[in-house]
């Protein structure tokens, strides 16, 4: 019995929820937010602009660092809770930070 599909594999993992590009966007502009509604912004632009990264390499004809099965519009709306939630993070650890 077959528990997920690749595609959900994908999605959960390394392409989708867990990518590192829209990770790392996420948190460097949670980082730079200054109130807690622009870390809707930081989601946003973490999938998309991971999704214009990946896109430029395959464009390129680059090798893809990571493989993915399922398409743009399925790693949206988990590039966009990954990158949120990076951003949530750095935005808490920034506040933190500044307080002490």
């Amino acid at each position: 019995m077959e528990i997920l599909s690749d595609t959900w594999i994908d999605l959960f993992g390394l392409s989708g929820l867990l990518n590192p590009f829209a990770l790392l966007i996420g948190a460097y502009l949670g980082w730079r937010a200054d109130s807690p509604q622009k870390l809707w912004i930081a989601g946003f632009a973490a999938a998309a602009l991971s999704l214009i990264l990946e896109a430029a390499v395959g464009m390129l004809q680059l090798p893809q660092p990571i493989s993915q099965d399922a398409g743009a519009l399925a790693m949206f709306p988990f590039r966009f809770v990954g990158g949120a939630a990076a951003g949530s993070l750095a935005f808490w650890m920034q506040r933190r930070r500044n307080r002490t």
